[in-house]
């Protein structure tokens, strides 16, 4: 019987239901499911960054100790269909980039196999290279869409003309270099075949997306591939489809006829598993004198690689933003000798949202208008491009909030005037956004006579908290506590569901809970409130309700307040406060959504002063790919970081009400402090990260 009377869940500060099982490490990632008779597998990657391999001599590889195979273009078997090049492993002598895979060493142990792999003879035909993005590059193109299926290109009105008759006119260049997603644990896979069936151990953003990407590439129909991920940690968008390391592993494992286990070094990480791609970004505004925009326009140069095309959407967040009549957003790419670049976390909004920001601020000081002020004067009513109704909009709720909360009426505009010693202060504002996403999903909820629930839906918790707040979504649809509930996720047996990532996760898998819960409750109804001995069960398929939310424009926003101190001697930064104000919908869980938007928030600092993926153009490969020297912020780093939320109601997104919470911390960030560093010292740095050197120069 369930209960009569309970507190509700969402909206509860719950601690992590699976919290236990990690801080006593009884939680198995990838690498760690125990499997017997089980091989390892080390990568051998190019040394050049263009041409092709002419040779490959294993003979010294292959007469070491505990080696069981070495495999090479030239032996590999043939993989039956792919889409994705970066997954066409071992099946070319091509060298797109340097890293590429060109041969692996599969071993009794990891040490045998690593040791191994540098035996391995390898001799080259290089061909010139290209890896440097540059505005003119003559192989620019413009891409059929962008990620994931924007128009490329938009324009509404005459921009041209009503930038050039615009009372004040701002245009400036942008740049962001690339950025590498380094979660914690690294990319591994254990492959299995048993007959004609591949069971894989992953860590992957997505088991059930996964699958039949996987069966399509060794030619089985999706039902003899099974892919488990109970614990995942971290992505940010690197895991968010199958990397070429799951490929090699089940690859030697037919091979070999063994299982085959394979753990990425973060070296490896850096050339294998996608990357931020470095933007160069255009902005010109043009406005009345009060402020009011006329004209905006975003075009934006980016690369991808020569393998897949990937195109971010960088300029999309533009397209939203702020009413103007007149508009332009544009992306052009182009393919060098480089790896894909891939999701990273708030792909699209985040480096796009930098530039238009920092935009929007030197237009405010253009302006001789508070940059608050300024913002508020464009906030659109409806969609600007669109022409949609917003499901809610409460950007102008966190600018008011977070001014009232950082005391900014106190604030004086003028830059450079605020020094102690060598340390000058200031204070900026930038505003955020991401999109509300939905996608098709399915789950199952069962009843068992004990009183417990089970559910289980095929998302992932990549260490964002997931189980919990389907925990606790579950326990209010079936009306018990959360104690009563238990979630399964993390393997494609499971009911499919989307991809963790997109800021998607919960709003698609737990409409989905919701559903199957509700129809389980019916069901026991049916039953009189009994449950029998051998329970009851209920499915749910939200496929037929995504269609009704297309006339709705769906976005998350927030505003994030930066204090920045800069010395004036050494150029050093430090950030003492940061504040993040969120529209995010229903929080479900405040614990966790805090958690969320500090971290997307410290990523979004490290962004703007540390992080930055050195290329080399000689080699054509970046320099520094170890958390030696790429650096990122740490706790040191961290000063009064702190995150809430206004209250939003908007029952049209989902049952629960509620908004992707994942990435838009990180989104705006960057701009803030880009922003209260030129109002410290009164300098300007367009091209991110801002650097000592920068500023002292």
């Amino acid at each position: 019987m369930m209960a009569a009377t309970r507190t509700a869940s969402i909206g509860a500060a719950m601690d992590r239901v699976d919290g236990r099982e990690k801080v006593t490490g009884a939680a198995r990632y990838a690498f760690e499911h125990p499997t017997h008779a089980v091989a390892y597998l080390d990568i051998v990657q190019t040394a050049i960054a263009a041409g092709s391999v002419t040779r490959v001599d294993a003979t010294r590889a292959l007469g070491a100790p505990d080696v069981i195979a070495v495999l090479s273009h030239e032996n590999a078997p043939r993989l039956a269909r792919v889409d994705d090049g970066e997954l066409a492993v071992l099946q070319s002598p091509a060298v797109a980039y340097r890293g590429q895979i060109v041969a692996v060493v599969v071993a009794e142990s990891l040490e045998a196999a690593r040791a191994a792999s540098a035996l391995v003879e390898i001799d080259y035909q290089a061909r010139t290279h290209d890896v440097e993005l540059r505005p003119e590059h003559p192989g620019l193109y413009k891409p059929d869409q962008v990620n994931p299926t924007y128009d490329t290109d938009t324009e509404h009105g005459d921009f041209d003309r009503a930038f050039a008759a615009a009372e004040i006119r701002h245009d400036a260049t942008y740049a962001t270099p690339a950025y590498h997603n380094n979660p914690m644990e690294p990319h591994a896979s254990i492959a299995i075949w048993d007959g004609g069936d591949l069971l894989i151990y992953d860590s992957t953003q997505g088991a059930s997306p996964a699958r039949p990407v996987l069966a399509e590439v060794f030619g089985l129909v999706p039902e003899r591939v099974r892919i488990i991920s109970p614990h995942v940690g971290g992505g940010f968008g690197s895991k968010g489809s199958p990397r070429p390391q799951v490929v090699l592993a089940a690859i030697a494992a037919r091979v070999t006829g063994r299982p085959v286990k394979v753990a990425l070094t973060r070296q490896q990480m850096f050339s294998l598993t996608g990357y931020r791609t470095p933007t160069i970004q255009r902005l010109r505004l043009g406005a009345a004198a009060d402020g009011t925009l006329r004209a905006i326009s975003h075009d934006v140069v980016e690369q991808t690689s020569t393998v897949r095309e990937f195109a971010e959407q960088t300029a999309t967040p533009t397209r939203v933003m702020y009413a103007a009549p007149n508009r332009r957003t544009t992306h052009r790419l182009v393919a060098l000798d480089v790896p894909t670049p891939s999701w990273m976390r708030a792909p699209g909004e985040c480096p796009g949202m930098y530039a238009l920001e920092a935009a929007i601020d030197e237009l405010a000081i253009a302006c001789g208008i508070d940059p608050i002020e300024l913002r508020i004067r464009n906030e659109p009513a409806r969609d600007p491009e669109k022409d949609q109704s917003f499901s809610s909009r409460g950007l102008v709720a966190c600018l008011r909030e977070g001014a009232s909360r950082v005391g900014w009426e106190h604030r004086d505009p003028t830059p450079g005037i605020r020094r102690a010693g060598a340390w000058m202060t200031g204070s900026g504002v930038a505003a955020s956004t991401y999109p509300t996403y939905r996608r098709p999903s399915q789950a199952a909820a069962r009843a068992e006579a004990d009183g417990g629930f089970a559910v289980r839906v095929g998302g992932a918790d990549i260490g964002t908290g997931a189980r919990t707040v389907l925990t606790q979504i579950a326990a209010d649809a079936l009306a018990v506590s959360p104690e009563q509930v238990r979630i399964e996720l993390g393997d494609s047996a499971l009911p499919p569901g989307p991809v963790a990532g997109g800021s998607m996760g919960t709003s698609s898998w737990g409409t989905a809970v919701v559903r199957a819960c509700e129809a389980l409750v019916g069901l026991i109804a049916e039953h009189g409130g009994e449950i029998p001995a051998e329970g009851l069960e209920a499915e749910a398929d939200t496929a037929d309700e995504i269609e009704a939310q297309a006339q709705l424009s769906r976005h998350a926003f927030g505003a994030q307040f930066v204090e920045a101190r800069v010395n004036v001697e050494t150029g050093e930064v430090r950030i003492p406060r940061l504040l993040g104000v969120f529209a995010v919908g229903r929080v479900i869980n405040p614990k966790t959504a805090r958690s969320q938007l500090i971290g997307g928030m410290t990523m979004g600092v490290s962004m703007a002063l540390h992080e930055e993926s050195v290329l080399d153009l000689e080699f054509g490969d970046y320099l520094n790919h170890d958390f030696a020297q790429y650096h990122v912020a740490t706790c040191a780093d961290a000063g009064d970081w702190d995150a809430t939320w206004v209250q939003e109601d908007d029952d049209r997104l989902n049952p629960m009400g509620s908004k992707g919470i994942g990435e838009i911390g990180i989104v705006g960030t960057a701009a803030a402090v880009a922003n209260a560093v030129h109002h410290a010292p009164g300098v300007r740095i367009r091209r991110l990260p801002i650097q000592p050197d920068k500023l002292v120069r």
